[in-house]
């Protein structure tokens, strides 16, 4: 098929519809199972439509996910903050990479829910332990792919840069940070995936209010549709996230390969 300049083919215009066909298909599926087992169990979409719709009228669903939104965003930024500085600091200082290299490691292996208990137990059942948990739960990832991303800088340009005289902060700024950027990137898009995870453990370990707190309560409550609810929610955020921040941060970072 030969396609006109200016006008899409069918293929690809096809193609555009893949993902609003798959979720159809999706939505068919679960709403004949549902049918089929006729059980509280397995509500229909429409059963979790509704109970969606009651808690968006009551406020509770906004409550509680803002609640986990900016408990995800203070670990997010605090996590990428210290853990591209000490990515970056390992990278370029081979020394203390070695004398550290076990530490990241350790805290690596160390499971996510030991570290959210011990936060608890030592700084008690405050928002302050809950950040603490989270940010130190990711916090190695951070450094382990930066320090990779600063192994990785392309040596010419940083003798370039001495060459010329560039000083720190203007070699950070020109040659350091741009080949930086698609790791910082990455880290970035994982690290929300990870983040908002461990969030919710901590949520329902410690806290009274947020999505995991919630869910534990629709959990003792065998309210299936609830958990539904607040989860479709609580993921179509994290989509919107994913579709307005990181993908168009993820275009421009692989911009230089075109």
């Amino acid at each position: 098929m030969i396609a006109l300049p200016g006008v899409p083919s069918l293929r690809s215009s096809f193609y555009r519809i893949y993902p609003a066909l798959s979720m159809l298909v999706l939505l068919g599926l679960w709403h004949i199972a549902a049918n089929a087992t006729a059980s509280a169990t397995l509500p229909s979409p429409s059963a979790v439509l509704t109970v969606l719709a009651g808690e968006v009228r009551s406020g509770n669903l906004f409550h509680h996910l803002g609640a986990t939104l900016s408990r995800l965003a203070v670990s997010f930024v605090l996590a990428m903050s210290l853990g591209s500085a000490l990515g970056v600091l390992l990278g370029r200082h081979p020394h203390l990479d070695r004398f550290f290299d076990v530490w990241v490691m350790l805290f690596l292996n160390v499971p996510a829910l030991v570290i959210i208990i011990l936060c608890y137990v030592w700084f008690g059942l405050g928002e302050a332990a809950a950040v603490t948990a989270v940010v130190v739960n990711k916090l190695p990832n951070v450094v382990v792919t930066l320090r990779e991303g600063t192994r990785a800088l392309d040596r010419n340009l940083l003798e370039m840069a001495e060459s010329y005289r560039f000083g720190r902060i203007k070699t950070l700024r020109h040659v350091i940070a741009p080949q930086l950027f698609p790791f910082f990137v990455a880290a970035a898009r994982n690290g929300v995936a990870l983040i908002w995870k461990i969030i919710l453990v901590v949520e329902i370990l410690g806290r009274s209010d947020g999505m995991g707190y919630q869910l534990h309560l629709f959990f003792q409550l065998f309210d299936v549709a609830g958990i539904l609810a607040y989860t479709i929610a609580f993921v179509g955020v994290i989509q919107l996230i994913e579709w307005a921040i990181f993908q168009p941060l993820e275009t421009r970072a692989m911009r230089w390969r075109r």
